[in-house]
């Protein structure tokens, strides 16, 4: 019988599995400022990654620190900044309707 490994993110990347691997356009993804996103974790790339209880939530970028960005989450009643890569971040719907919005007000051509 084989043991169940121990590791850190052991019981977190198997609730994470997806059959969708990571592509090199997931690591160059780039988000503006103010933008919203949502917390989506990526089991194949462990490097800042988000703790599993922010899943699913959405956040604003409020900085870009490195490749990675600073994420501004509501906890409760308290507001929270998590550093993220860009793997583990998708653009939401809403935020591309805003940014949608904008440019056709300033007349820009898409």
């Amino acid at each position: 019988m084989v043991k169940r490994p121990r590791g850190f993110h052991s019981k977190g990347t198997r609730k994470l599995k997806q059959k969708r691997k990571i592509t090199i356009a997931d690591h160059v993804r780039e988000f503006s400022i103010g933008q919203k996103v949502i917390l989506k974790q990526q089991p194949y790339y462990e490097s800042a990654m988000p703790h599993k209880r922010y899943r699913g939530r959405t956040g604003i970028i409020k900085a870009k620190r490195g490749s990675c960005y600073i994420v501004a989450v509501k906890d409760g009643n308290k507001d929270k900044e998590l550093i993220c890569h860009p793997v583990h971040l998708k653009a939401s719907e809403n935020s591309k309707s805003v940014e949608k919005a904008g440019n056709a007000k300033a007349g820009v051509d898409q």
